[in-house]
């Protein structure tokens, strides 16, 4: 009897801890395919790529790096259309620092990436960024909420 409550006792103090570990490691394995889906699109050049990760809202902040920022993803994809048109290339790449925090039905990932890009003046623009984005379950899918780019200042 002593072997099977002390079986039990280890089960319950450890199971937890398990399937933790478990949720957790598919968090990070579904944030990071939908991080990458996310860069992906947008080194496209084309907002047609990124605007089924976004909800629609009409009044959802995006901080960018210019402008200062977009209310609603009707002007966020206006805006943007404006500053990829002066590239010729755009290469965001993440580096492996996702972080993916969860509660409930919103999630917040953090990544630093970095960018290289061609400018059709004939410019390279070569820089280390960061960016956060809030993800809302919302009808079964994962949407953007709010997202932050920035980048560091020169030192």
């Amino acid at each position: 009897m002593k072997k099977i409550f002390g079986v039990a006792l280890l089960m319950c103090l450890f199971t937890p801890v398990a399937f933790g570990q478990k949720a957790e490691q598919h968090n990070n394995a579904e944030f990071k395919t939908l991080t990458d889906r996310y860069f992906a699109a947008w080194n496209s050049l084309n907002p047609d790529n990124a605007s089924p990760l976004y909800a629609k809202d009409a009044d959802l902040v995006f901080y960018d790096i210019a402008p200062l920022k977009y209310t609603g993803w009707a002007e966020y994809d206006k805006g943007v259309r404006n500053v990829l048109g002066g590239f010729e290339s755009l290469k965001l790449t993440p580096n492996n620092d996702l972080k993916v925090t969860r509660r409930g039905n919103v999630v917040w990932t953090t990544v630093t990436f970095h960018l290289s890009a061609k400018q059709k003046s004939g410019g390279q623009l070569e820089t280390d960024g960061r960016h956060t984005a809030i993800w809302e379950k919302r009808s079964g899918k994962w949407l953007i909420v709010h997202e932050h780019f920035s980048a560091p200042l020169p030192g």
